[in-house]
């Protein structure tokens, strides 16, 4: 047998256990919760969440010395796929696990990395990302929120938006503007802001879903103190793109396995409609949408694989991530679209449809409307196509 082929017979072993786990543990979890066990509620997330790292399931790919299990990419995508694929929830500490611990590992010091990983390790604290900003949006280079040196550290001041989770959270990494001579790359410092601090306020903004996830975060003279600043002064665009890049092979997982498992949603429920006689259902427009879908599911999943395949080659992120997002994002607004079509008024009918189905698809479409503005906008999105794969001028 040769090296590889015993490392895929390891992996494949790794993943039977953990498929095992998982659906033992999460139909306990779920059986055990006080009340209607329900994937978007928020505090059930959490204590979902809370649960994986108590069992060990956090600090993937962390090195051994700070708590982790030093476990390889391909064990950590098939962490993402097996967690997506029995049914359990996103968490509400995604930031704090997927962005800001590896960028500390990266470029924190010593005494930050013993002040945060444990925190983030067994989830006792939760992060939140300080980036988009009423006027700046995608545009991190834009950023008008401002931190001025001061005695023992900086004075922030400014106001962040659509920042995920920030009710909930004990600390936010915020890019700001610390040289405001300097050009916009490169007069920006990346801070580590405890949201408990004086003249932070926070306003949650109610979504369609009737949800609250994104909130407006204002900062008013709040001291951060100099051990807050992560990396060098000025250097907060080098780090931010380099927090950017640490999710690169295993972001887009869950989701693809969820497109799958909604794609299944949307055939039964076509040929449910189709044996009723429902002629909307029947017509060849849905069926070519339905494999149109399809497809995307298919080339969705091969581009995952590249994108996995260089980071466990250690390849520099590119562009090609530009294209997934807006495949992605787009195609997945069109699957929901069609359920919606597929069911009709039921889609109205929220958590009392007959369809098992309908709630949670009629709340995906709604959450969906935004997946093409978040983690940047597919307008953004094609300029960086047109610009660093296709060679166009800037617009």
């Amino acid at each position: 047998m040769t090296q590889l082929e015993s490392a895929a017979r390891d992996d494949e072993a790794f993943r039977l256990d953990l498929r095992g786990w998982l659906a033992s543990a999460y139909a306990r979890f779920a059986q055990d919760w006080p009340g209607r066990a329900d994937p978007r509620n928020l505090d059930f997330r959490r204590a979902w969440e809370d649960t994986l790292c108590a069992n060990g399931w956090s600090g993937l790919g962390w090195p051994k010395e700070h708590g982790g299990r030093a476990l390889p990419l391909s064990r950590q995508a098939v962490f993402h796929e097996e967690h997506a694929r029995c049914g359990a929830p996103l968490g509400v500490n995604l930031i704090g696990h997927g962005i800001l611990a590896p960028t500390l590992l990266h470029f924190g010091t010593e005494a930050q990395k013993r002040r945060f990983l444990p925190g983030i390790l067994s989830n006792r604290e939760v992060w939140c990302q300080g980036y988009s900003e009423p006027g700046a949006g995608s545009d991190l280079a834009s950023v008008r929120t401002r931190a001025e040196a001061a005695p023992g550290g900086y004075r922030l001041n400014g106001h962040k938006i659509w920042t995920s989770f920030a009710d909930r959270a004990q600390w936010c990494f915020v890019l700001a503007r610390t040289d405001p001579q300097a050009a916009k790359h490169r007069g920006l410092s990346f801070l580590l802001v405890d949201m408990r601090s004086p003249g932070v306020r926070v306003e949650p903004i109610r979504q369609i879903t009737g949800e609250a996830e994104f909130c407006e975060v204002f900062f008013e003279d709040v001291l951060v103190p100099e051990d807050g600043l992560l990396g060098e002064p000025n250097q907060g665009w080098k780090i931010a793109m380099a927090a950017a890049s640490f999710e690169r092979g295993t972001y887009f997982i869950p989701r693809l396995v969820r497109f799958a498992q909604e794609l299944s949603q949307v055939r039964e429920l076509a040929l449910r409609a189709d044996a009723h006689g429902h002629v909307a259902a029947s017509s060849a427009a849905v069926r070519h949408q339905w494999a149109r879908l399809a497809a995307d599911s298919h080339v969705l999943a091969l581009k995952s694989q590249r994108a996995l395949t260089g980071a466990m080659r250690g390849d520099p992120p590119g562009p090609e991530g530009s294209s997934t997002k807006i495949h992605w994002s787009e195609a997945h607004q069109r699957l929901l679209e069609l359920s919606l079509q597929l069911l009709g008024e039921d889609a109205c009918l929220a958590d009392d449809a007959p369809d098992a189905h309908a709630a949670e698809l009629t709340h995906a479409y709604l959450w969906s409307r935004a997946e093409t503005i978040l983690a940047g906008t597919s307008e953004i999105q094609r300029n960086i196509i047109a610009e660093q794969m296709l060679g166009l001028p800037k617009a």
